[in-house]
């Protein structure tokens, strides 16, 4: 049985209609770039996360960098996150004019170790980017009080975790701001790009809607350099009709988690996703851990197994941060796992079938 990686033929063909109508819609009405539907989504979006505020803006990373230039992040500055996470986590940073530090992750969450953060903090540090690995949260309640000791404003990169909870609140909901990608592949994804921040901050929402405009509240008057940051009104409406079956298509993520979790776990040499106590993750990557890695993705996908890899090379060591002067052994535990993770097909359409097929020949491969 061949299982791919990510089928999303499969996702939208039953909300196909849905998205003809409201693509007619669209048209009809001309508004293309911002506009009611982008308004009606982030209405949406917003009460789905229980937060006051919502901007959609063109990606996830022009919400993250968005956001940390609102929040008052200039050149000079320091920001402090993960080296295992995707790459426009630093970018934002770097776009900002300001150096990216790394704290290791958690050798058990995968997300930052905040026992080691305070040691990274510097006059120089100016925000904190906790980043919501795979759909798991981080650990948020001892990296907010650090943060609020050091008068450190938190934004939680969310873009892998639209839904996933920690301690009962929504991800993204805890620091100054939370920051989503609506990249096609993600949970809740778009016909394309998309993004969106969400805060409970009025002025801040202010500011970010001020930059995602050229700089401007009011059309042709600027009041600061900013970007072309729109969320364009097609993907605004397409994303109201996913964003009505996010909830269930979470839960159905979980369910093939447990069951991969179960066919894997008397599995000697692999090593499932553990779940945090704090948080309800919503998989939107099922990555196990196992030694040769590269030789058992060669030999799955011999077996027509789709998989991935999440991600091969921490940001510390690549070569666009080289300036950085990190080598290898500066975060052991991200290294280590970018050394074995191994991402299995997750999607809400997965069959039993195929979990249970994929989990068998992932164990033929490791025996």
């Amino acid at each position: 049985m061949q299982v791919p990686f990510l089928d999303l033929k499969a996702h939208h063909q039953p909300l196909m209609d849905e998205f003809v109508a409201a693509f007619k819609e669209v048209v009809e009405r001309s508004a293309f770039a911002g506009g009611p539907f982008v308004e009606q989504f982030e209405k949406e979006f917003a009460a789905f996360n229980g937060c006051p505020h919502a901007i959609g803006v063109g990606n996830g990373t022009d919400a993250l960098w968005f956001a940390l230039l609102a929040l008052g992040v200039k050149p000079g500055d320091e920001v402090i996150t993960v080296p295992h996470t995707f790459i426009a986590t630093t970018e934002a940073i770097s776009f900002c004019g300001a150096k990216p530090v790394f704290v290791d992750i958690d050798e058990h969450t995968y997300t930052m170790n905040p026992a080691l953060l305070e040691r990274a903090i510097t006059p120089r540090t100016k925000a904190i980017i906790p980043v919501h690995i795979f759909g798991q949260t981080a650990d948020l309640d001892p990296i907010l009080d650090i943060a609020k000791r050091y008068g450190l404003p938190v934004v939680e990169d969310a873009c892998q975790a639209h839904g996933a909870e920690y301690k009962g609140r929504k991800a993204g909901t805890l620091g100054a701001a939370g920051c989503f990608s609506f990249y096609p592949g993600k949970n809740l994804g778009a016909f394309g790009e998309g993004g969106a921040v969400i805060t409970s901050d009025a002025d801040l929402k202010a500011k970010i809607q001020m930059l995602r405009e050229h700089g401007s509240a009011r059309k042709y008057y600027h009041s600061m350099v900013g970007w072309n940051g729109r969320l364009d009104g097609i993907q605004g409406a397409v994303l109201s009709i996913k964003l009505r079956k996010l909830a269930d298509s979470n839960a159905r993520r979980r369910r093939h988690a447990e069951a991969y979790d179960r066919l894997l776990a008397d599995i000697k040499g692999v090593v499932t996703p553990p779940v945090a106590a704090y948080g309800t993750p919503i998989y939107h990557i099922y990555a196990v851990r196992v030694k040769q890695r590269d030789e058992v993705l060669k030999k799955l996908v011999q077996k027509g197994i789709g998989c991935g890899i999440h991600y091969p090379v921490p940001l510390h060591l690549q070569d666009a941060y080289r300036d950085l002067g990190l080598s290898r052994g500066s975060f052991p535990v991200a290294e280590r796992c970018a050394e074995e993770f191994l991402s299995l097909p997750m999607y809400p359409e997965l069959s039993p079938e195929q979990v249970e097929t994929v989990a068998r020949e992932l164990a033929n491969c490791i025996a």
